[in-house]
């Protein structure tokens, strides 16, 4: 046990090295690594007070000090985190995945909380929100960013925001897409490498969103609502007579109809995306080449205002066992066949898997300080125990892969296809281990 503990502590110490580097200050070099050992290592609560008691550090002071008030600057952590993040998962078939998770909280004066929509109880709660993006590549999941969302009640009062130490350029009102976006902008500027953004409808809904990735030329599959309006693929746009006066303006020859609606005709096969702990994972899937009704609005003949055509993309149905159904939208390739868009859809849920585990195993939602920068930088550093957790998960499965150097067959060698999508979404899955749990327990003296 002890052998075992002081390889994973040797093993952090090492690999915290590039993140200490960036750090100017011999304190802050040591209480990181400590703060990163108590939410790695046993215990139920990862606040601070109960970490420092395990950790044996007498006071709790310099760790809280570290966390809620010393003066540095975590943007070069962060921009660390991105680094090793994708050195452990980024590549062209990687995805990133927009989503949120609240966290439940009392009172009122903790940062950003607020009755508002919390994911885990579905249903509106006293919580605060943290907009989150995570790299994903063969089901490993790491988050890059964590960013609080602020509700109306907060942005719209000045001296609350003074008093949780809001950063005067997150004060002003932003939806979740916004936040999204900007985080996403950074991950972008630091190289992070990734073939396709991924969201569920709650971003997806957003004409805005949706288009801000489009101008980024990146590619995306999104949820959306069944009522979200769409027209066929080959609308026309054409311009009626007018009896008299200027000429009319260019309307479309249909009406849009909603994403349901329109797939209610549509061809229906049943895929299995992925292989699930109880076997293969399956839904009908259909989908068909549309063009969403997100352009400029206009009045179109006897009806009120109405979208004109935008992007054509494809349009997603899905079809559950339980009678459940989804839409989505996505702009993959034209050539893209059923199976890839259901996969690449569906590779979205590993956000949730890591959402769980930074809570339930790091104690991302047991901060218990009210300001903004203890609750980003504990946040941070939840990010990072969890990147290290993932690289000792992906060197197990390297070195047992190593082990068991498999012959391969005289005739399996044949010639790689040339054809390349921009994303390649895996069917089968290759074994990886859990998450590894470590053990605090130190050698006697």
């Amino acid at each position: 046990m002890v052998g075992a503990t002081l390889d994973w502590t040797k093993d952090l110490e090492r690999w915290l090295r590039p993140f200490l580097g960036r750090l100017n200050h011999k304190t802050r070099r040591r209480m990181c690594p400590a703060y990163v050992s108590g939410l790695i290592g046993p215990g139920e609560r990862k606040s601070i007070q109960p970490m420092a008691e395990r950790l044996a550090l007498g006071s709790y002071d310099r760790l809280h000090h570290f966390i809620s008030s010393g003066v540095w600057d975590a943007a070069p952590i962060e921009a660390e985190l991105l680094v090793q993040a994708d050195k452990l998962v980024g590549g062209r078939d990687a995805v990133l995945v927009i989503d949120d998770t609240a966290m439940l909280k009392k009172g009122k004066h903790s940062v950003g909380v607020a009755p508002q929509y919390c994911s885990a109880l579905g249903k509106i709660a006293n919580c605060q929100t943290l907009v989150s993006l995570t790299l994903a590549r063969r089901e490993v999941p790491i988050m890059l960013a964590l960013r609080l969302f602020l509700p109306e009640s907060w942005t719209s009062d000045r001296s609350r925001l003074k008093r949780a130490g809001v950063p005067k350029a997150y004060r002003k009102p932003r939806a979740k897409s916004e936040v999204a976006l900007e985080e996403l902008d950074r991950i972008i500027a630091a190289g992070v490498r990734f073939g396709c953004v991924l969201t569920d409808a709650g971003y997806g809904q957003s004409a805005s969103f949706r288009q801000g990735l489009t101008v980024r030329e990146l590619s995306w599959a999104v949820g959306i609502p069944r009522h979200l309006k769409v027209y066929p693929a080959d609308v026309k746009m054409i311009r009626p007579a007018a009896r008299r006066g200027r000429p009319r303006r260019s309307i479309p020859n249909v009406l849009s109809r909603s994403a349901e609606d329109m797939l209610g005709k549509a061809q229906w096969r049943k895929i299995s995306w992925r292989l699930g702990t109880k076997g293969k994972l399956k839904a009908r899937f259909a989908a068909l080449r549309v063009r969403v009704a997100d352009g400029s609005t206009q009045w179109i003949r006897d009806k009120s205002k109405q979208h004109l055509p935008g992007e054509e993309v494809w349009l997603v149905g899905e079809h559950r066992a339980t009678g459940e159904k989804k839409y989505y939208l996505a702009n993959l390739p034209t050539k893209a066949d059923l199976r890839t868009l259901a996969a690449t859809i569906k590779a979205r849920w590993v956000c949730e898997q890591a959402h769980q585990q930074l809570k339930e195993e790091i104690g991302l939602d047991h901060f218990e300080g009210r300001c903004w920068q203890g609750l980003h930088r504990h946040a941070l550093m939840t990010m990072i125990a969890y990147a290290f957790l993932q690289h000792r998960r992906l060197a197990t499965a390297k070195r047992k892969k190593k082990n068991r150097r498999p012959t391969a067959p005289a005739n399996s060698a044949r010639r790689t296809s040339r054809h390349s999508h921009a994303v390649r979404p895996a069917t089968t899955i290759t074994t990886v281990p859990t998450l590894p749990k470590m053990d605090m327990q130190r050698p006697a003296a």
